[in-house]
């Protein structure tokens, strides 16, 4: 029996058989629909070559034949196009359903996410997805300030309070720190930040919606509340939703849509989402975005993690199953996209909540599984700390690594915070310190060479 985890192993063991020919053939799209059902997509140009008609009906045949389910008939008297979830393509139909032809593969690359099939020079996987979700594709680093994403694999790993906790030491030492609150689903950050009586008329939920119909611009200048908290910097802060959230689960239902355009070009939403995020840095010029994602793996973490050119993502962790299992996925899918070179320098394991009841040993065992998830899903496997062309690699020891956890202290009046604001008002700057230390001290020095580098500029 065949099922979707054997499905890309299978094509790659079919298309290693015939290596021999496929540089004549390329590019090929391995095309997997909505439905899991794998098809391939060539060039034009082969469909009357003589000499690739052989290959593609033995390639086609075989992957009929060992995809099972998830393939497509060898071949059928009948023509057939493109099924309906397909209509973006421009494929002309053949009498080979498992195989389609595109006059431009370069331009159908171009409109969908796509990567690479490992170990195949020309071959692409385009993995269509019921959701605008898409972890394999991996946007440059901002040129702006600095964006760092707090995301955790679950939730109540106390993930926003550290970045509210990091806000307020940031203006402390002089910052414009801008927040987002980007946990859409389970909004609360700007609680956390604001008092009721400076909440911002509207937030990011109301924006996207607006956009959908050309009207951002109307909610974009009461969006942004600064906090009391700033002190000698300042905190910008843009929630979820405004003070009154009127309609959120109509807003929120729509705020994933794409927009599209009267030339019928489309915009997918985490790019809007970019799109307001420069605005929003144009308008305010901070020295730094937090930005707050929704924990787990879903479309709004995508985004934050993977579509806005974060300079550092912070992964939360506490030592459970849950957790490794998670990041596991999630590291191991970077790798056979393809991809784990362009994110995994940009990570950075955080130990969230470490308990005040044997710490050593906690922080020991956090340390140790850590490293074995980096060292199996994102390392290099070469000898730890031997520099050879691009290879990466870190000693399980070695704390500068990205696996290596910033500890943040267990406490009890952080654990049980229903307003950050309320806390830090009266609580005494050494008792932030004593819990969220490391995480502040090495944020300091990330804000402080990026900004020295900007001046240099």
């Amino acid at each position: 029996m065949t099922t979707f985890d054997q499905t890309l192993p299978i094509v790659s063991n079919i298309l290693d058989g015939h290596r021999d020919v496929l540089a004549a053939l390329t590019p090929i799209v391995v095309n997997r629909d909505l439905n899991g059902r794998i098809r391939l997509i060539v060039g034009e140009e082969l469909r009357d070559a003589a000499d690739a008609t052989a290959p593609l009906d033995a390639i086609t045949a075989e992957l009929a034949e060992k995809l099972g389910p998830h393939g497509f008939p060898a071949r059928r008297a009948d023509s057939v196009g493109p099924k309906a979830d397909e209509r973006p393509y421009s494929h002309r139909p053949t009498t080979n359903p498992g195989l389609l032809f595109e006059s431009d593969i370069d331009s159908l690359l171009r409109g969908v996410a796509h990567f690479a099939l490992p170990g195949f020079d020309g071959v692409h996987v385009v993995d269509r997805l019921a959701t605008e979700t898409n972890w394999a594709s991996i946007a440059p680093v901002t040129a702006g300030a600095p964006r760092i994403a707090f995301f955790s694999i679950k939730g109540g790993v106390g993930r926003s309070t550290a970045l509210a906790s990091s806000a307020w030491a940031l203006a402390q030492q002089g910052k414009r720190v801008l927040v987002l609150d980007l946990d859409l689903e389970s909004p609360g950050l700007s609680s956390s930040l604001l008092p009721d009586d400076r909440r911002p008329t509207y937030g990011i939920a109301d924006w996207l919606v607006e956009d959908l119909v050309g009207n951002g611009d109307q909610v974009f200048d009461s969006m942004v509340a600064t906090s009391t908290l700033s002190h000698d910097g300042e905190i910008y802060v843009v929630p979820a939703h405004g003070l009154d959230p009127g309609e959120y689960i109509g807003k929120l239902g729509r705020v994933w849509m794409p927009k599209v355009s009267a030339n019928g070009v489309k915009e997918g939403w985490s790019e809007r989402l970019r799109r307001l995020i420069d605005a929003l840095e144009q308008q305010w010029q901070p020295d730094v975005i937090l930005i707050d994602s929704r924990a787990g793996i879903d479309e709004i973490a995508s985004a934050c993690v993977t579509d806005l050119g974060a300079n550092l993502v912070l992964l939360f962790a506490i030592d459970g199953e849950q957790t490794w299992s998670g990041y596991r996925i999630l590291f191991r899918h970077w790798r056979t996209a393809g991809v784990a070179r362009d994110i995994r320098e940009r990570l950075q394991l955080v130990g969230a909540m470490i308990p005040e009841v044997e710490s050593a040993d906690y922080f020991k065992g956090l340390c140790e599984r850590g490293w074995n998830v980096f060292a199996e899903e994102l390392y290099d496997d070469v000898p730890a700390g031997v520099a050879a062309d691009d290879l990466w690699s870190f000693a399980e020891s070695d704390d500068t690594a990205p696996h290596y956890p910033w500890p943040i202290r267990w406490h009890r009046g952080f654990a049980a915070l229903r307003s950050l604001h309320t806390r830090i008002e009266t609580v005494d700057p050494q008792e932030v310190t004593a819990v969220f230390g490391h995480l502040l001290v090495e944020l300091a020095v990330l804000t402080d060479a990026d900004e020295g580098l900007r001046h240099d500029e």
